[in-house]
């Protein structure tokens, strides 16, 4: 895809300058278009925890074409400068499976994140940081809701040890039961849950 798919014409949910680092752009996912990139991403070995390593692209847009039916699940493309840089999910916890394992509180909201790879310009200091801000701004002020949860799986050490540099306070390891999706079957998950509630965020 050029940087072209990208520009002013496409909507726009949010966008933040984050100093230091560029501008945050979050976009609703058009699956057909952004399945190229999305695909590539899902692809890849790093992106296992995803659960949809060796789908076809025509099946990763299946299950966003899916998840755009839903008014309980959503799904953003991240660009950043112009250069996509994140797949955003969000989602009601007390639709989804994590749901059955944890009090849902009201103000509660799910989050799913998968970075894209670090391309050859290698480690990106302050990288994933900058973007989680960005995606914290959305979801707590721009959705105006009071609680984050995310459901790393607990064998993914690093995506648990970013959240909680980040301000996110662990929660109990739980076992999420398997779903069906179009194209995709997802068995049970044992997950780490942690929350960031918009007080610890924004500090009122």
């Amino acid at each position: 895809m050029t940087t072209d798919a990208y520009g002013p014409a496409r909507e726009t949910v949010h966008e933040q300058l984050v100093d230091g680092f560029g501008t945050v752009r979050i976009l609703p996912l058009d699956p057909q278009a952004d399945a190229e990139v999305i695909h590539a991403w899902v692809s890849e070995e790093r992106a296992a925890f995803w659960g949809m390593n060796g789908l076809t692209k025509d099946q990763v847009a299946g299950i966003y074409a899916h998840m755009g039916t839903l008014d309980t699940h959503h799904a953003f493309l991240a660009v950043k400068d112009g250069e996509p840089v994140a797949l955003l999910q969000t989602y009601e916890p007390e639709a989804d499976r994590v749901g059955e394992c944890y009090d849902v509180e009201p103000g509660d909201i799910g989050v799913h994140l998968l970075l894209a790879p670090a391309g050859t310009g290698g480690p990106r200091p302050g990288w994933t940081s900058a973007l989680l801000a960005a995606f914290t701004s959305y979801v707590l002020s721009g959705l105006d809701r009071r609680r984050i949860v995310v459901d790393p799986d607990v064998r993914n050490e690093k995506a648990i040890a970013r959240f909680l540099r980040q301000g996110f306070v662990p929660g109990p390891a739980v076992v999420l039961p398997e779903i069906d999706l179009p194209d995709v079957y997802l068995p049970e998950k044992r997950a780490r849950l942690a929350f960031l509630t918009r007080e610890a965020a924004f500090g009122n």
